[in-house]
């Protein structure tokens, strides 16, 4: 008997997209701390400091749309 019958090999690409949502909110988090630490120091480098926050809306922009994906439409 294969082992493998009993477990899916793929993935719905309902739960791909929780999985990149979860990837995606966890480096969105990362960047928040960078940015913060970088704020806090001496002399931040005022360069990195915007491309970290670019970077970072980036990161809610493909957030929110993965997120409007996996939110049902509601008919009001």
């Amino acid at each position: 008997m294969n082992a493998h019958s009993d477990t899916p090999l793929e993935m719905n690409p309902e739960d791909v997209m929780r999985v990149k949502l979860e990837v995606l909110r966890r480096e969105h988090r990362d960047l928040d701390e960078a940015i913060s630490a970088l704020i806090a120091a001496t002399h931040p480098d005022q360069l990195r400091l915007v491309r970290l926050k670019k970077q970072k809306l980036a990161l809610k922009d493909q957030i929110a749309r993965i997120e409007d994906r996996l939110t049902p439409d509601i008919i009001a």
